[in-house]
């Protein structure tokens, strides 16, 4: 797979068609998921700082919360859901009618043109939808502070960045890409190896996101550590 995205030819037209067909299927999503986190972040906080008077302090852990863990992990979730299950499912067709094999016996390289395009679009896609779910989820912990509890506008904002730095903004997008490459490995390779027919397409679909889910799980853990906890 390395080897065939850095060295021409690249399927350019596919990696963009594939990458805007996941974001415009997991942009609603995405954003749906995040919102309502935000807001339940920002009423069980409201309720610990309330106990201190420390009120001013939730946007700041709103912030950290939705920039480091919940926005990247929620929206590669649901790119596992969507993106991901659905490559698994077109590669996983195209093996059972032999389209791939097709393509093979006419020497063209299938990795090359159907699987390094899909790898790619999720790579691309799910920072862009890291970016959309860290607005949802700050913009529903606010409607709750804010518009639902009552709590000051400017102090909400003059307190958001409290806690936060730049890296936080780059470690979200590490990690995003990290896990669009577990999904898009995972995805195109039980779509790949798909056989069985029919039934093996589904038991692909559903391999890719348990599988693909319980690895950049895994993964996040070693990345948050090496990021923030060392």
């Amino acid at each position: 797979m390395l080897r065939r995205a850095l060295t021409p030819p690249w399927n350019v037209h596919d990696i963009f068609r594939h990458t805007w067909l996941v974001a415009t299927r997991c942009m609603a999503p995405v954003a749906a998921v995040t919102f309502p986190f935000g807001m339940v972040i920002g009423l069980q906080g409201l309720q610990i700082f309330d106990l201190f008077g420390a009120q001013r302090m939730l946007p700041s852990l709103i912030s950290v919360a939705v920039l480091r863990e919940l926005s990247p992990m929620l929206a590669s979730v649901l790119v596992a859901a969507q993106g991901g299950s659905a490559f698994a499912a077109e590669l996983g067709a195209m093996r059972i009618k032999e389209e791939l094999d097709a393509t093979e016996v006419m020497a063209v390289d299938s990795l090359r043109w159907h699987v390094v395009p899909r790898v790619l679009a999720l790579v691309i896609a799910c920072p862009i939808l890291n970016v959309l779910g860290t607005v949802a989820g700050l913009l529903g912990g606010f409607v709750m502070a804010v518009a639902i509890q009552g709590e000051p506008a400017g102090v909400f904002i003059a307190n958001l960045w409290a806690f936060t730095v730049p890296f936080d903004l780059v470690a979200g997008v590490i990690k995003t890409v990290v896990f669009g490459l577990l999904i898009g490995l995972v995805a195109c390779y039980h779509g790949f190896n798909v056989t069985g027919g029919a039934a093996g397409v589904g038991k692909g679909v559903n391999d890719t996101v348990v599988h693909a889910v319980l690895l950049f799980f895994g993964a996040n853990y070693l990345l948050t550590s090496a990021m923030f906890a060392l």
